[in-house]
């Protein structure tokens, strides 16, 4: 799950980058007494991700304001449902709105996203996870709504494993390595949990492959014909990963070719934000 530490440093930016010098509209109009009342209300059906941002950012605009959660994480919803409730200072409220609404939008579209390709492979042994085509400073925000979505995470960032894509084979190529042996080699420099996978183009590729002791194949913009040759192939020895122009529509036949991870960027980089509202009414007070 999400931690304060991930989450503040990010809508502390956002508060910032909206208001640098406040919210000039709610200063010089509204009573600095005022409170306001909102429901956040969905637009559409979904899945919901980024709770805790959402509270946050009213958190971090002003302690005295409160959300209240009337939804979870991962949770499916209907239009029409109310996802939170939020009560406070009228200007903190409204200076906060559009950060708020923004994240999770964003978030709880990539977790709608993923649900529906997770639903689309029921059945079958495949797993959806996402890739590092991600927002710069929101991975750990996007991923944890891959993850809402029932999707799971591949390597966070280019220190937690080895991965060998073509530019890397490219340039062992070049320089005339073999490469089983620079696999190997690369071996012998990693801890014994680390994890060492590589990306081939070409089924002829997978021997060299498997011989260098890969953990994981990906096996990238493979017909379905030569991913199943793939899973055959391979036969066990590795993690087979799937991955390269993977839709709704494809996703299923590509699953049902026995691969064990099917890889999409475009949970994070094509999702759409969906439609969330913020409707609230302000009491002056006395």
């Amino acid at each position: 799950m999400l931690t304060t530490a991930q989450i503040d440093p990010v809508v502390t930016a956002a508060l910032a980058e909206d208001a640098p010098w406040g919210d000039l509209t709610g200063e010089v109009l509204l009573p600095a007494h005022a409170t306001a009342a909102a429901r956040l209300t969905a637009r559409e059906a979904g899945v919901l991700a980024g709770a805790e941002v959402f509270a946050a950012a009213f958190r971090l605009a002003d302690p005295a304001a409160q959300v209240t959660a009337r939804a979870a994480d991962g949770d499916r919803f209907a239009a029409g449902d109310v996802l939170a409730e939020v009560t406070g200072p009228a200007r903190a409220v409204l200076r906060a709105e559009r950060v708020a609404l923004n994240l999770v939008q964003r978030m709880s579209g990539i977790a709608t996203a993923t649900r529906r390709m997770v639903d689309a492979v029921e059945g079958t042994s495949a797993r959806i996870t996402d890739t590092r085509k991600t927002t710069p400073g929101l991975r750990a925000l996007e991923r944890h709504a891959v993850r809402c979505g029932g999707g799971v995470n591949h390597r966070f960032s280019l220190s937690d494993a080895v991965m060998a894509k073509d530019n890397h084979l490219a340039v062992l190529a070049q320089q005339g390595l073999d490469l089983a042996e620079a696999l190997r080699t690369a071996r012998t420099r990693l801890g014994h949990t680390t994890v060492l996978e590589v990306e081939v183009d070409r089924l002829d590729q997978i021997d060299a492959v498997l011989a260098g002791g890969a953990d994981v194949v990906m096996l990238d913009n493979f017909s379905l014909e030569d991913l199943a040759a793939g899973v055959r192939r391979i036969d066990g020895r590795a993690v087979v990963e799937a991955s390269g122009t993977v839709t709704l529509d494809t996703v299923r036949a590509i699953a049902e070719t026995g691969v064990d991870v099917i890889s999409s960027g475009a949970l994070t980089h094509s999702a759409r934000h969906l439609d969330l509202g913020l409707d609230m009414t302000v009491d002056a007070g006395a």
